[in-house]
């Protein structure tokens, strides 16, 4: 059986994906911080086998390089998990997103077999690339800071730009045509939209800040309501 897009085994995994994240919640949430991180670790980690089941499996090391969002989310998750640091918490309470995305709009997976080590290098890191930067903040093992949102758009940029410089140095300089981060070409229909919004390489994926500005705004608002109105309190 092949996973496929909104067949009946996408819907089910994308139901399991929200199921197992919300039992690790209940399951942690009265527990001790040792416990939680002890617990959360080695979920965070699945997308590290991840790259390096890519790097191994398939025989082009350069188009498997953790370049990609979810690549780079994977590698500073069990970072962010140990520290607790607050700057990178906040940056991949955004970057999470990412992460969703990919096994929602799985249009490169849709011929994967279910069961299959492909699947489960592809399905399980991204679910927990998603899950476990909430579960984070959630458990309130890291702080939400609204103050946080500067450094999130500025890292996410410089990041995209790196990858970006990248992805033509690579073309430029090999065989092996990359597209790391989607910055070069729209490769399925959602980056396809932003393009042709934007028909330029590179500029047209700062399509998605509307995206990331609405979520930013859910997510931080009540924090600044609050802010707000402890200062006008305090004024009166």
């Amino acid at each position: 059986m092949i996973w496929g897009f909104m067949t009946p085994a996408h819907i089910i995994t994308l139901i399991l994906a929200a199921v197992m994240n919300v039992a690790l919640y209940y399951l942690l949430r009265n527990k001790s911080q040792k416990t939680q991180t002890l617990v959360l670790l080695p979920f965070s980690m699945l997308g590290i086998a991840a790259i390096i089941y890519n790097l191994l499996m398939w025989d082009a090391p350069l188009s498997y390089l953790p370049l990609h969002l979810c690549s780079i989310n994977a590698i500073l998750l069990p970072i962010v998990v140990l520290t607790r640091n607050k700057t990178l918490g906040n940056l991949l309470l955004v970057w999470c997103l990412g992460a969703l995305a990919a096994i929602v709009l799985n249009f490169e997976m849709v011929n994967v077999e279910l069961f299959s080590d492909v699947f489960f290098f592809y399905y399980f890191p991204h679910v927990f690339e998603f899950g476990v930067p909430i579960l984070l903040f959630r458990l309130k093992l890291v702080e939400k800071d609204y103050k946080c949102i500067p450094s999130t758009l500025g890292i996410t940029m410089v990041i995209y730009t790196f990858v970006h410089l990248m992805n033509k140095l690579i073309n430029s300089c090999t065989d092996t045509h990359v597209n790391y981060m989607f910055s070069v070409e729209a490769t399925n229909p959602l980056v396809a939209f932003f393009h042709s919004l934007i028909p330029v390489e590179y500029w047209y994926m700062y399509m998605v800040l509307p995206i990331v500005a609405a979520y930013l705004l859910a997510v931080y608002s009540p924090q600044i309501l609050k802010k707000y109105q402890s200062r006008k309190q305090a004024v009166q």
